[in-house]
């Protein structure tokens, strides 16, 4: 029997219970493709440990594994409070970048006075206290007005949705931390509340003068980042996309959020960028053994739309069932890859015209043949994602000698990728090797094998060739 596994891949988020070498190995296991660093919490410190941990559970596993370092961004929150303090519609008060709390007056960690203009909204505590701008009393403090009955906490975070921060959303924070991350193996840096594809420019400057190769997730999680004229302009600025839609439902509307995630999606497969699906997709899990019918519908729903990755943040950071969590999302999704075709698109796919033309012709022609495999000899990984933005069903193996391409694609839909040298018979090795070891079940197999005249050389792919193995 052949091996079958998911289209649709794993990101799940590493978090107190699951920074260890067991666990991870145990995640990557149990169907976890790639590993979210949020660099919201934890230090350097703790990250000098833990990408070693996961490098060395792939490498023990023989599975290439992503590592996202997820960018805090301007996450504005509440100061240190004396105490919760509850607050009731009507009552005026002081969120002051240069004071301590007391009574109405609550400490922030941004200046916003900078920044708010009056008559804004701002939202504090994920949404739950709803507050507009009334006054800027301060270089430093801004008056708001309260909407409705709440209570605030000490750290609580602070949405802005019609707030214009001008470009500036890389905090001297995400900076240090950029930084840091220059130093370290990392696959993809995802940006946090952008607004326009000014912001992933900025970064791409910074990564390429620090000499990285990792790849930009646009966070779309903002008003601005969903304007008609905006959003594909950043997805076409970014090598990919996540629907970060706990922040988006509060910025936006929560009404706007399935709109959104299906359009990202389908720009996403129409530029072959990544995508990435986000935010509560099991999060009954965080505190029960099965997840909700509704979490078992958003799921499919999301690889029924051609969702690259879907992605586990508290249920696999601080969870009780982490695994079990893994598990139920790789039941849903490969039940659901199995008797549901991936929705189809109806623009043509626009990244690479010569690419997309030969992606095409393979892709067409497997579904003709009924092939078993697609066989892509990749360098930088591109023939590869190219193929998996038309959602072929059938696995995409990938074969490349850059490990940091074996590392990208570990995210890119129905990739299983396989680090090999170079040569002009390296896709068809890779498929009698995998033959052998029972990939392709005991039947004869047959294959397309996508590849170039100039092995290893960037952009030269060209020849599709159909290959049966006995």
């Amino acid at each position: 029997m052949a091996i079958v596994f998911k289209r649709t891949k794993i990101l799940a988020t590493i978090g107190p219970d699951t920074s260890n070498p067991e666990m991870l190995e145990k995640l990557i296991l149990a169907g976890v493709n790639g590993i979210r660093l949020n660099f919201s919490h934890g230090s350097h410190e703790e990250r000098e440990e833990q990408i070693p941990w996961i490098r060395q559970a792939a490498a023990k596993i023989g599975k290439p594994v992503a590592i996202l370092q997820d960018l805090q961004g301007p996450k504005i929150r509440l100061g240190m409070l004396n105490e919760n303090t509850p607050v009731v519609k009507g009552d005026e008060i002081i969120l002051d970048y240069a004071a301590e709390h007391n009574g109405l007056t609550f400490p922030v960690q941004y200046n916003l006075a900078e920044k708010v203009k009056i008559g804004e909204p701002i939202y504090i505590f994920d949404g739950k206290v709803r507050t507009t701008v009334i006054d800027i009393p301060s270089e430093t403090a801004i008056k708001l007005r309260v909407e409705n009955d709440g209570t605030l906490m000490s750290k609580k975070g602070i949405n802005l949705p019609d707030t214009d921060f001008g470009g500036d959303i890389l905090t001297p924070k995400d900076l240090k931390d950029i930084e840091y991350g220059l130093t370290q193996d990392i696959d993809f840096v995802a940006l946090s509340f952008i607004q326009s594809p000014d912001d992933i420019n900025n970064l791409r400057q910074i990564l390429v003068a620090g000499g990285s190769t990792a790849q930009i997730i646009a966070k779309i999680e903002t008003k601005a980042a969903i304007k008609p004229d905006v959003m594909e302009e950043i997805v076409k600025a970014s090598d990919g996309i996540m629907v970060a839609r706990g922040d988006l439902a509060v910025e936006a509307g929560a009404e706007v959020v399935p709109i959104v995630q299906r359009r990202l999606l389908a720009m996403c497969r129409k530029h072959g960028k990544l995508s990435i699906v986000a935010t509560q997709m099991m999060a009954s899990m965080v505190d029960n053994p099965e997840p909700t019918r509704a979490e078992v519908s958003d799921v499919a729903n999301a690889v029924i739309q051609g969702a690259d990755t879907v992605m586990l943040s508290d249920e696999t950071a601080n969870g009780k069932y982490p695994l079990e969590t893994v598990a139920a999302m790789k039941k849903v999704i490969l039940y659901t890859q199995d008797n549901a075709p991936v929705a189809p698109i109806h623009d043509l796919i626009a990244k690479n015209l010569q690419l997309d033309a030969i992606s095409t012709a393979a892709v067409t022609l497997a579904e003709q043949l009924k092939v078993d495999a697609i066989i892509a000899e990749t360098k930088s990984g591109a023939t590869a994602s190219n193929i998996a933005a038309h959602r072929p069903n059938l696995p995409i193996v990938s074969v490349t000698s850059e490990i940091k391409s074996a590392q990208q694609l570990a995210l890119s839909y129905a990739n299983r990728t396989y680090i090999r040298p170079d040569s002009a018979e390296a896709g068809f090795d890779l498929a009698k090797e995998l033959k052998k070891d029972g990939f392709f079940g005991e039947d004869i197999a047959k294959v397309i094998i996508v590849s170039g005249q100039q092995p290893g050389i960037i952009g030269t792919t060209d020849t599709i060739k159909v290959r049966v193995l006995e």
